[in-house]
């Protein structure tokens, strides 16, 4: 026999092939005697075939219990060699058998045999604790822990004390108690695998310890049940009596309330239309009666009509310079927000009223769309209510439910300004563009009559019945893309792009924002922590690949954590964070920026495309070969971009005289357009010019200038369309080291919007035929 090191225990290695039945929820142990059913035939045909050679079977468990066919990846290595004592039989299906357990093993092949599972098993020799007095501290630990354990679960602890006290070996003691505690077979798996005796006996601990927190957890929670049931039950007897007293006394309690809902109406001064409705309502109340089944349901309506705040309204800060100066402190950027909120506030001013706009934030994720609009209600004093908006497909929880359902309750809307208890606060309106559709209703329908300035001042709600005025709310939306807002949904708001922030834009967040924010978080002060900018540009540039900063600020969280870690000794301690530390403490770098091509080639063109997280360059590779004139598209294209390269490819053939191509070339030879990264989809209107160059490129053998990127959809007379997401697009260039990038004509006007940080040192040419971009792209 050959002897090897596991775990710090003598593995002596014995192998034997033996029948194996798999166990699901159950794990065996050795020098236990345990018995179970036998409902599969594998299982009933390896108990057989054991009989029939010396009842030794291995027995190991299922990592997943629903697989009824497991194979070897299926189950655990470690399992138990068992003694088959004894087989009966229940029915004409099932069997039982009773087992006591021999040994660890270790099974090594596993195999189907003729109708039963036979595995190959290597023998684990356990060590033997010679130290008797190690032994003895070591059973007293489990014991008293134990102990603990059954007096948690209301166990008598004495009859447990004759149980446990025949074994006198630590290990043997450990599985016995493992087999029979009530934990889920992962917990049992890892005592069994545990071969040395010091770490068996920590995850026993570790395994009493936990479990006995959860206990006392439950127990607690099971006490103020308790309390509260006794407490409610108490209470709805002495109301029962309360009821009975007035009753004989001729007093109807009713009275009360009904007069207390009268005063409160009174005091409202709302105007004739919603009074008498509301009155109508108490009457209604009144004539129940307190018996009546709706009573409840009736008391809970006119209570929040009352509660509503018909004219409650916060009063505006009117300060334009502290809200410039709130807008600055939290947010870096985002100009055309803040200019947008500025301008309200001002028209606000001088009007003293105003129509309140509704504004629309549309960009990428992480880029502040939902936290600018907090900032926006302290900058003018108004209380804020969010409504997260994805998801939700059911009508009524815009326009509410309508009070014949049970648990009817208002709308989002109505919610939101009781919350707030304000009409004129501010209500974000969260992912306007993740609501959806279903037999319940069009949720975006239902938000036409809130976000229409001509329509929203009489807001009926299905619930409250009656029109209430949104014309002070101010309403914020935010969306990740206008192309998922119905369009007359989109016509009611005023759109205002928050586009992707810049390196250095973020370098800013960082410093200003971020940093702060995250150092507070996990416990450090300012002097405990010093990390240059070089730190951060790498952060940056390695480690996140976002438009916005969520990511980011993730990252100088981690980065945190780990300072707070050394500081936790040394409070006086002070760490200087550089490019080597980040490494250090991050990993190698996860993102790199796809860099611009060493040499001009043939049919290879660089293209810019925008994407959720911001911009990115494309490779669009073209290769020509002898064929049948096929034309083949890869590279997980969407309907859009092969539109385009079609389009591409009939501009290029009806050309193909001024182009010098012959007229056979098309009938003689396959084109193959591809895109790499081909499990990632790709789609949209802006690789047009992209791939009829490449296409061009390929069939003139003509390189291309490596260090030229475009954009812009072409027709199939060659003309150049406009684009979005044109700043995004202009940074990844930038990233790419590309020096000339070819823009549509039309979209001049956005190029100059632009900041001199995004254009500097890239040269911008505009172009309106693909004739001019040729001009650029081709190597002369």
């Amino acid at each position: 026999m050959e002897k090897i090191d596991f775990n710090e225990a003598e593995l002596i290695v014995s192998k034997a092939t033996l029948p194996t039945i798999t166990l699901r929820g159950i794990v065996a142990f050795p020098s236990t005697v345990e018995s179970f059913e036998l409902i599969r035939e594998t299982s009933k045909n390896a108990t057989k075939k054991a009989l029939e050679t010396n009842s030794q079977v291995f027995l190991v468990t299922q990592k997943n219990a629903s697989e009824e066919d497991p194979k070897q990846e299926d189950l655990y290595q470690i399992g138990v060699v068992a003694k088959i004592e004894q087989k009966v039989k229940i029915d004409d299906d099932t069997e039982r058998i009773i087992i006591s357990g021999s040994y660890r093993a270790k099974m090594t092949e596993l195999k189907e045999a003729e109708g039963y599972l036979e595995a190959t098993v290597e023998e684990i020799q356990e060590s033997s604790l010679e130290d008797s007095v190690k032994n003895e501290a070591l059973i007293e630990g489990v014991v008293s822990i134990f102990y603990k354990y059954a007096s948690t679960i209301n166990k008598k602890v004495d009859e447990i004390k004759k149980i446990i006290s025949v074994f006198d070996s630590i290990g043997v003691l450990i599985d016995n108690i493992a087999y029979s505690l009530p934990v889920r077979p992962e917990k049992k798996q890892a005592i069994l695998e545990a071969i040395d005796i010091d770490e068996r006996y920590e995850e026993i601990i570790a395994l009493f310890v936990n479990e006995i927190n959860k206990l006392e957890i439950l127990n607690e929670y099971k006490e103020k049940v308790n309390e509260k049931v006794d407490k409610h039950q108490k209470e709805y007897i002495l109301r029962e009596q309360l009821a009975v007293i007035r009753s004989e006394l001729g007093e109807d309690l009713t009275e009360d309330v009904i007069e207390n809902y009268r005063k409160k109406l009174k005091k409202l001064k709302l105007n004739k239309e919603i009074t008498d409705k509301i009155n109508k309502e108490i009457s209604r109340l009144k004539m129940m009666g307190p018996g009546a089944p709706d009573s409840a349901l009736q008391r809970t309506y006119i209570e929040t009509v009352l509660d509503f705040p018909w004219k409650k309204k916060t009063r505006d800060n009117k300060d334009i310079n502290h809200a410039k100066e709130v807008l600055d402190k939290r947010h870096y950027g985002m100009e055309k927000v803040k200019e947008r909120i500025i301008d309200y506030l001002a028209v606000r001013n001088l009007t003293q009223k105003g129509e309140a706009p509704i504004i629309c934030l549309v960009g990428p994720p992480g880029t502040g769309k939902t936290s600018i609009a907090k900032s926006v209600a302290e900058a003018l004093g108004k209380k804020y209510a969010r409504i997260s908006l994805g998801g939700v497909r059911d009508e009524a929880e815009i326009r509410g439910h309508r009070r014949t359902y049970l648990g009817s309750m208002p709308g989002r809307i109505i919610t939101a300004i009781n919350t707030t208890q304000s009409r004129n606060s501010l209500i974000l309106l969260d992912e306007i563009d993740k609501v959806s559709k279903d037999f319940k209703g069009d949720t975006s329908a239902a938000l036409l009559e809130v976000l229409d300035p001509e329509q929203n001042s009489k807001f009926v709600d299905h619930y409250i019945e009656v029109p209430v005025d949104l014309s002070d709310i101010l309403f914020i939306a935010t969306a990740n893309s206008l192309q998922d807002i119905s369009r007359p949904l989109l016509d009611r708001m005023e759109v205002i792009e928050v586009s992707s922030y810049t390196e250095n834009e973020k370098l800013h967040i960082a410093r200003e924002h971020l940093l702060g924010k995250q150092m507070k978080v996990n416990g450090l002060k300012a002097e405990n922590m010093n990390i240059d900018d070089d730190a951060l540009l790498l952060l940056i540039r390695s480690y996140t690949r976002e438009a916005g900063v969520r990511n980011l600020e993730r990252q100088i969280g981690k980065v945190c954590r780990k300072v707070a870690r050394k500081v936790y000794n040394n409070q006086e301690l002070s760490i200087k964070v550089g490019t080597d530390e980040i490494k250090d403490y991050l990993g190698k770098e996860i993102y790199t920026f796809d860099s611009k091509n060493e040499e001009d080639e043939v049919g290879i063109v660089r293209g810019l495309a925008w994407t959720a997280v911001g911009g990115d360059t494309l490779e669009i590779e073209v290769n020509t070969m002898p064929g049948k004139g096929t034309f083949k598209l890869t590279g997980q294209l969407g309907d859009v971009m092969k539109e385009s390269a079609q389009a591409g490819i009939s501009y290029i053939r009806s050309m193909s005289k001024e182009y010098g191509i012959s007229d056979d070339y098309f009938e003689k030879n396959d084109i193959h357009i591809h895109i790499p990264e081909g499990a990632v989809p790709k789609d949209g209107p802006s690789a047009g010019v992209t791939m009829t160059t490449a296409m061009l490129s390929a069939i003139k053998k003509i390189p291309v200038r490596a260090d030229v990127a475009m954009t812009g959809e072409i027709t199939i007379r060659g003309r150049v369309l406009p684009i979005g997401g044109l700043k995004e697009k202009i940074l990844a260039a930038k990233n790419a080291r590309i020096k000339t990038v070819c823009v549509p004509e039309k979209n001049k006007a956005d190029i100059f919007e632009l900041s001199n940080e995004i254009t500097d040192g890239i040269e911008i040419v505009f172009t309106k035929h693909i004739k001019e971009v040729l001009d650029v792209a081709f190597v002369k």
